[in-house]
């Protein structure tokens, strides 16, 4: 029996006939569903019709679907001497992209700051022998396609490595999450934010919201506890969600005079 994947946002959905009647994922307020109704695509067709790249973005590998599909994000990997973490996931994996994930060194573990970019996960997991996918658990609801590889993990605070630590700031969703790279950025420290702060395009600032699609700002407490959160963090490189949405140097001082900006303009 086929996977399904939801054309409109890309959560990926268990093995059944036929498709799911409805995607939780674009049914909730922060997302929507398609002007032409919901559909999905086995993941066959996926193959078919799409195919993974993969660049360098700012000294990270970045993956893509291609052509545009669903929100259109690029997973990073971070490597590290025994292997790389995934940050974010693409709604595909494909053998050549496997491969040269390979060549980098292989998956570590996965780690999403939020349901809207969970994607394939069980897929890029199972290619690599189960390696831990780590989602915060205060969002399990939204996850479309259970895997054992799941940890769906509880505290403030989880450490994948000494260099690489996850960081529930709640905001987005309420298990949304940032990685902290420690030696990002030639040993300055770097940021992976997703969309939780949204990498404006003058590319120096970023911005908050509860949903982008319906634009719906965040609010000033939920604003001032991602900066509570990020507060304690060295780090002089901030990398959105999509290609070459980063922040390439002063990132900190950015982020900082932006959260100011941002709580006196909804004031």
């Amino acid at each position: 029996m086929p996977l399904w994947t939801c054309f409109q946002c890309g959560a990926q959905f268990p093995d059944a006939p036929a498709p799911p009647s409805a995607c939780l994922v674009c049914e909730d307020e922060r997302q929507y569903v398609n002007w032409h109704g919901q559909s999905f695509l086995s993941r066959e067709e996926m193959q078919q019709r799409y195919k993974l790249i993969w660049r360098d973005d700012l000294g990270l590998t970045g993956l893509q679907v291609e052509p545009h599909f669903a929100i259109d994000q690029r997973a990073l990997l971070v490597r590290e001497p025994d292997g790389c973490v995934m940050w974010d996931c693409v709604p595909l994996a494909t053998d050549e992209a496997i491969a040269h994930v390979r060549e980098l060194g292989g998956l570590k573990a996965i780690a999403v700051s939020h349901p809207h970019y969970y994607g394939a996960v069980a897929d890029w997991s199972a290619a690599f022998g189960g390696v831990p996918i780590y989602l915060h658990g205060d969002d399990h609801a939204f996850v479309t396609r259970p895997s054992p590889s799941i940890v769906p993990w509880s505290s403030d605070c989880f450490a994948i490595s000494d260099d690489i630590k996850l960081y529930r700031t709640s905001g987005h969703f309420p298990g949304a999450t940032v990685l902290h790279w420690r030696k990002g950025a030639n040993g300055k420290g770097a940021l992976l934010v997703g969309d939780i702060a949204m990498v404006a395009m003058d590319r120096r600032h970023v911005s908050f919201m509860y949903s982008y699609p319906n634009y719906w700002p965040l609010g000033a407490a939920a604003v001032r506890r991602i900066a509570d959160v990020v507060a304690p963090l060295a780090f002089d490189r901030i990398y959105g969600a999509w290609w070459d949405r980063n922040i390439a140097y002063g990132a900190k001082a950015a982020f900082d005079a932006s959260v100011q900006r941002y709580l006196a303009a909804i004031a």
